[in-house]
């Protein structure tokens, strides 16, 4: 029944994806509001649901990584990895697009594109994988992660549909179904180590917190503080509720 139900959610993330470009309210002037509310979501499910789990993560992964015992917050080191990876590709797909802007074509180089693209083709096949082999009390679980991710999805397709332009839309948008789709299957087929379920979901913590504070934070994006809060706040109660 749950691989049923996980597969009803893969089939939505694909449809946020796709249908992502005919979301009139995305375009809006100023900024929807509808972003700063998916962004605070996204924050609350991270410190409220993935941080805490790294939290029982690193009791497994202490001792378990010869000659790094010097280390003490090992789990922790890998989310702010996964945070700097993310950061430092977001810097050089801007750079990019700005020499694209100077040479008239308003997008990132093609080199640069599969590169960013390719990142987020690996975030995306380990939300595929979490989705199903996720630690949640009931299927409510699931749906508040699928919620989470899904509108953490239409927040991302905008920042990449923005650097990439027509190259995001031709290919970059199939990758990511592609790639959450392979990252399920996984799920379904075959049970990942401990170890690599800690690194990934680190990863993966330290991912959403950057790719929601790049939208957040910058003065021109014109952020609503109200509505992150608010978004925050709500689902922050949805999974105390749980």
């Amino acid at each position: 029944m749950e691989i049923w139900f996980s597969l009803i959610f893969v089939a939505g993330f694909v449809v946020i994806h796709l249908a992502s470009k005919q979301m009139k309210f995305l375009k809006v002037d100023p900024r929807s509001k509808f972003l700063s509310i998916a962004g605070g979501i996204s924050v609350a499910y991270v410190f409220m649901h993935l941080l805490p789990e790294l939290g029982e993560y690193q009791q497994e992964f202490e001792g378990a990584v010869e000659g790094l015992e010097f280390l003490e917050s090992h789990i922790y080191i890998i989310a702010l990895l996964g945070l700097v990876i993310f950061y430092g590709l977001e810097q050089l797909a801007k750079k990019s697009k700005k020499i694209g802007a100077e040479n008239g074509t308003y997008k990132a180089s093609s080199g640069v594109f599969w590169l960013h693209i390719s990142s987020f083709a690996l975030y995306n096949a380990i939300i595929g994988y979490l989705l199903l082999r996720g630690e949640y009390q009931s299927e409510w679980g699931m749906l508040l992660y699928f919620f989470a991710m899904g509108i953490h999805f239409i927040t991302n397709d905008k920042a990449l549909r923005s650097a990439h332009k027509d190259d995001y839309d031709q290919y970059g948008r199939w990758l990511l179904t592609i790639a959450i789709t392979i990252g399920w299957l996984v799920g379904v087929f075959a049970e990942l180590n401990i170890i690599v379920l800690s690194v990934l979901t680190a990863f993966l913590a330290g991912g959403v917190i950057l790719n929601v504070m790049k939208e957040e934070l910058p003065e021109e994006r014109e952020s609503s503080f109200p509505a992150f809060f608010a978004g925050m706040l709500g689902y922050t109660v949805l999974l105390l509720l749980l």
